[in-house]
């Protein structure tokens, strides 16, 4: 699902959407800030004061930038904690990519939480996003107020699964260009060879989007690294768009979410092709806690599709009220 993931902040044209949350300019009121974790080179971007909340970009291979784009104005309510994890953005590479891992990124969230010496925060995830977020409010419960899943994923199997759904979209709706993804398959080409990605990644981005495909993030106009493919390949594997490995197979929250004791609100888009409803609705049973929402208009990116509607709830959820 690499192909998921980088659409997701390069295709198409802007839309200019009528919602005060979205500002074009937003970026250029953050500063900019290099902090030395584990030898390496972090961003980091803070401002505002209050309860402070981390946003968990997705990918994994997203920079911050569009978390940005879409919750950066919330600096006037809250403190706003944006960063690139290790090989994303504008934070330092690894020097062994063996260092990419969910793992890895979950303990970033707690080195930065120590680093700003903040007690609780909070969190607000966006796809792969949603996966560090659960596994840092279930390895350290004490340290998080409320979480916000957005289009994620509970489980390695269910990323998994959503591939296997995508595929068989893209199969019995393209067959003529799915004979040429087989082709490639046969002669042992994965998702990370370029001859595949590039037939793969010209697939209609119907299930990105439930209906305007010409939607866009909000983005900066300096020149960025938005897309990492290497942490990507090392963290769902080198054929993750087939058969999922890397750590994030590992990766089953399942069972534990029952015992999350932060505030959650779990959001979902109804079309939505990368976490697929079909997966999504398990959440009811597997943390019944937590307030499920589902966007009847919206695939991936609700934000972008239902943002009256979803920002109305972000503001219900934090208490913000002005």
């Amino acid at each position: 699902m690499m192909k998921l993931y980088s659409l997701i902040v390069f295709i198409l044209v802007f839309a200019t959407l009528a919602n005060a949350q979205i500002d074009p300019e937003i970026f250029d009121i953050y500063e900019e800030q290099k902090i030395q974790i584990d030898g390496y080179n972090i961003h980091l971007e803070v401002k505002g004061e209050g309860d402070p909340i981390f946003f968990l970009p997705g990918g994994p291979g997203n920079s911050h930038d569009y978390m940005q784009g879409s919750f950066g104005q919330y600096y006037k309510n809250r403190k706003l904690v944006f960063f690139d994890w290790l090989g994303r953005g504008f934070s330092d590479d690894a020097k062994d990519i063996k260092e990419y891992s969910v793992e890895a990124d979950i303990e970033m969230i707690e080195k930065l939480r120590v680093y700003l010496k903040l007690d609780k925060i909070s969190l607000v995830g966006h796809s792969y996003g949603t996966v560090p977020a659960q596994g840092y409010a279930i390895k350290y419960p004490g340290k998080v107020d409320k979480m916000v899943l957005i289009n994620g994923f509970h489980s390695g199997a269910m990323w998994q699964a959503n591939c296997d759904s995508y595929n068989h979209y893209a199969k019995t709706h393209f067959p003529e260009r799915w004979k040429v993804v087989d082709s490639l398959r046969a002669l042992g080409y994965l998702s990370t060879d370029k001859p595949l990605q590039d037939v793969y990644g010209d697939f209609p981005t119907k299930y990105i989007y439930y209906h305007n495909t010409s939607l866009k993030q909000n983005s900066p106009k300096k020149k960025y690294r938005g897309w990492s493919p290497d942490v990507y390949a090392q963290i769902i594997g080198p054929d993750g768009d087939f058969d999922v490995s890397g750590s994030m197979i590992n990766q089953d929250y399942r069972r534990k979410l029952k015992d999350v004791t932060a505030k959650t609100l779990i959001i979902a888009g109804r079309y939505d092709g990368v976490s697929t409803p079909e997966f999504a609705v398990q959440y009811k049973t597997y943390m019944p806690q937590a307030r499920f929402e589902m966007f009847e208009k919206s695939a991936h990116n609700p934000y972008l599709e239902e943002p009256e509607k979803f920002y109305s709830l972000i503001n219900e959820f934090f208490g913000i009220t002005d």
